[in-house]
C-alpha cells in the first residue's frame, strides 16, 4: 500500500516482542441471555489482519480502546462482552485486565508475553488522562510493550495518549486496517478515476462543510441529500415548514451556493421530498413532487424522481465517495432514499467508496455492506481526511524511512 509514508507493521520485527495495539472496538452493545453482548462486530473483524499477522510472526499483543462516552468506569461499558467476543473469532483466549494501567494490569501482561498471546485493556476512557493525551499516563501505556501499533483509523483523528502520546515513547508503526483506509480515502480525494461523484447527506451543513468546500474544487458532481438540504433550501428562499433546519448551516450553504456558481463542479439538490407530520416511525407520510414544504409538515427524505437522477449520476460515475443518509432511514416510512443511493452505490460499476458513520449503518440495514469496494470505519476521521486535515494518530507513526532502524 503506498498511499501512507509511514511504517507500516508488514516491516516491523516483532518476534518475541510484545506489542501495543490501539483498536479500534468501541462498538455496540446489547443486553443478550448471558448479559452485555457484542451487537455488531464489523469493527472488531476489521482489526483481525493487523491481529493475526502480528501472531503469527510471535509477537505478544496488548490490545487498547475506548468504548463508548464513559463518565467514570461505568460497568456496562467493560470491554468484557468485547474479549469475549474477539476470543470466538481468534479461537483463543483472550485475557481482559483489569483496568487501564497500573501494577495489576502490569501484572496480566507479564503474564501473557508468550508468542500469539492476547490481552484486551480495559476500557481506555476510564482514564480521564485519555482524552487529555496526558503524558504520564502515555508513558504508563508505553511501558506494556516493546512496539506500538495504530489500527484504530476511527479514533486517528484523535490527539488522546493511546493515538499519539504513546507514540513518543515507542517505535510505531501503522496497522493494516488504518494503511489501508489512508490509501483507499487519498486515492479517492487525489486521484480518482472520472467523474468523480461525490454523495453527501446527514443532518447538519457545518459537519460537512470542509468535504463540500474541497470537493467543489475536485469532483464532477456532488449530490447533496438528508436534512442539510433544507440549509441549502432557505438559503434559496425556499419553503421548509417544520423541517430541521441548522440555522448555522444556512450561511454556510450559500456560501458553497455561491462558490460553486464559479466552479466546474455540479451541485445537485433535491428535487422531490417525502414528508411526515412528525419525526416517528408512525408519522402520517406524504410525497411531495417539489421542494416547498407547508407548515406542519417536515421533510424527512428525498423523493423518487431525486433517487432516480442521483442513482443515474451514479452509474456514470468512474468513482463514488458517499458520507451520510439521504434522509431518516431509521424510521421505515422514510428510508426510501438512502436505500434507493445505497443500491445504487453497491451496483455502480465504478470504484465505490463509502465513509464510515450512518452510511456504514445503512449498508448494513440494507445488507449491502459487502457490495461497495470500501467501507470507511471512520466517520470522522474520513471527512477530516477528505478535507485535507492531518490525522493526530496517522502523523505520531515513524516515516517510512525510519523504520529500519528501530528494528
Amino acid at each position: 500500500m503506498s498511499g501512507i509514508d509511514k511504517a507500516s507493521v508488514r516491516d516491523a520485527a516483532v518476534e518475541g516482542r510484545s506489542v501495543l495495539v490501539r483498536v479500534d472496538f468501541n462498538v455496540p452493545l446489547r443486553d443478550g441471555p448471558g448479559g452485555r453482548e457484542v451487537a455488531d462486530d464489523a469493527r472488531i473483524r476489521a482489526s483481525l489482519p493487523t491481529i493475526e499477522l502480528l501472531r503469527e510472526r510471535g509477537a505478544s499483543l496488548v490490545l487498547v480502546s475506548h468504548l463508548g462516552r464513559p463518565k467514570d468506569r461505568e460497568p456496562e461499558l467493560s470491554m468484557a462482552p468485547v474479549a469475549k467476543r474477539l476470543g470466538e473469532l481468534v479461537g483463543a483466549e483472550v485475557a481482559l485486565a483489569p483496568g487501564v494501567v497500573g501494577p495489576e494490569v502490569k501484572a496480566v501482561v507479564e503474564a501473557h508475553r508468550g508468542p500469539g498471546e492476547l490481552v484486551l485493556l480495559e476500557n481506555s476512557r476510564y482514564e480521564p488522562g485519555e482524552k487529555k493525551n496526558d503524558p504520564e499516563l502515555a508513558r504508563q501505556f508505553a511501558e506494556l510493550a516493546d512496539l506500538y501499533v495504530n489500527d484504530a483509523f476511527g479514533a486517528a483523528h484523535r490527539a488522546h495518549a493511546t493515538t499519539a502520546g504513546v507514540a513518543e515513547h515507542l517505535p510505531a508503526y501503522a496497522g493494516l486496517l488504518l494503511e489501508r483506509e489512508v490509501t483507499e480515502l487519498t486515492r479517492v480525494r487525489d486521484n480518482p478515476e472520472r467523474p468523480l461523484v461525490v454523495v453527501l447527506g446527514g443532518a447538519k451543513v457545518s459537519d460537512k462543510i470542509g468535504v463540500l468546500e474541497r470537493f467543489l474544487g475536485v469532483a464532477d458532481e456532488i449530490l447533496i441529500g438528508g436534512a442539510m438540504c433544507f440549509s441549502f433550501f432557505r438559503a434559496q428562499g425556499i419553503p421548509t415548514g417544520d423541517s430541521l433546519v441548522e440555522e448555522e448551516g444556512v450561511e454556510l450553504a450559500r456560501r458553497v451556493l455561491d462558490a460553486a456558481e464559479g466552479s466546474d463542479c455540479e451541485l445537485r439538490l433535491p428535487v422531490d421530498l417525502v414528508l411526515g407530520d412528525r419525526f416517528a416511525a408512525d408519522a402520517e407520510r406524504r410525497e411531495l413532487d417539489g421542494l416547498e414544504v407547508p407548515d406542519g409538515w417536515m421533510g424527512l427524505d428525498v423523493g423518487p424522481r431525486t433517487v432516480a437522477e442521483y442513482s443515474e449520476a451514479i452509474k456514470r460515475a468512474g468513482t463514488v465517495f458517499w458520507n451520510g443518509p439521504m434522509g431518516a432511514f431509521e424510521l421505515e416510512p422514510f428510508a426510501a432514499g438512502t436505500r434507493g443511493v445505497a443500491e445504487a452505490v453497491a451496483a455502480a460499476p465504478g470504484k465505490t467508496v463509502v465513509g464510515g458513520g450512518d452510511s456504514a449503518a445503512a449498508l448494513a440495514q440494507f445488507g449491502l455492506a459487502d457490495r461497495v469496494d470500501w467501507l470507511s470505519t471512520g466517520g470522522g476521521a474520513s471527512l477530516e481526511l477528505m478535507e485535507g486535515r492531518e490525522l493526530p494518530g496517522v502523523e505520531a507513526l515513524l516515516p517510512r524511512a525510519q523504520a529500519a532502524a528501530n528494528d
